[in-house]
């Protein structure tokens, strides 16, 4: 009878742990509920204005490989620390009175960085691994501010367009992401980690096409051409450049 009671205990536990993040603090929403991505199998349109940006080059903010958010010596933020992580590089980026970072247990926070008061946490990550293992989680593109919104992708196939206002996800995708994507009003060029390059509706996360790259890298827009390593694609159909 006992051994049956922990039986059930534990999966009432898993169960509830299944929409909410069990590393960090706080009320959450839940983790996207589907991997399901529309196709649209059509022309993307034009691409108009400027590209979004990361936010303020200059941020002065650091953090380290166990997810600490340093002011010279001064402690702003600190997450749970974690050795599933990949090497490189880590960044903070500020943006008006806050400042965001990816860490490596596939959370995005925004931090008042005088106050130290949280402002939201955003999970970037499948929901298949809230109840634990070994995989990497990642946050290592950099992420995007457009007006209102903030898109980040982890390592975990999860890329996610976030309201920078509350933290809720508009939609999340099931994209690995490693490395830099393009914001734009009109379309959203995005690399997956399967080497698939996509151009997304920015609306609703619907792909308008994708197409298969020989190498994964950075993305670069250059007069209607999206540039892949060596590879060129036309951003409107995703086409093979001459």
């Amino acid at each position: 009878m006992k051994k049956n009671l922990i039986f059930v205990l534990s999966v009432l536990a898993l169960a509830a742990c299944d929409k909410h993040d069990p590393i960090l603090p706080g009320v959450r929403d839940p983790i996207f509920d589907t991997n399901n991505m529309v196709m649209l199998n059509t022309d993307a349109p034009v691409v108009s204005g400027e590209f979004a940006t990361s936010g303020d080059d200059a941020c002065e903010y650091k953090l380290d490989s166990r997810n600490t958010i340093w002011a010279d010596t001064r402690r702003i933020f600190t997450g749970f620390a974690t050795d599933n992580s990949v090497a490189g590089q880590r960044h903070v980026y500020c943006q008006k009175q806050h400042i965001y970072a990816g860490l490596t247990t596939g959370e995005l926070v925004k931090v008042n960085p005088t106050t130290r008061q949280i402002k939201w946490i955003a999970d970037i990550y499948r929901p298949s691994n809230m109840t634990g293992g070994a995989a990497v989680l990642d946050i290592v593109a950099p992420i995007v501010f457009d007006k209102n919104y903030v898109y980040a992708g982890g390592l975990d196939k999860a890329f996610c367009k976030i309201s920078d206002n509350t933290g809720k996800t508009s939609w999340c995708l099931d994209l690995g992401i490693e490395h830099r994507f393009l914001v734009n009003n009109s379309v959203i060029f995005v690399l997956d980690t399967d080497k698939n390059l996509y151009a997304l509706r920015p609306t609703d996360g619907a792909a308008y096409w994708h197409t298969t790259v020989k190498k994964t890298a950075d993305l670069e827009y250059i007069d209607g051409y999206i540039i892949v390593d060596r590879q060129k694609f036309d951003a409107k159909n995703g086409e093979i450049a001459n």
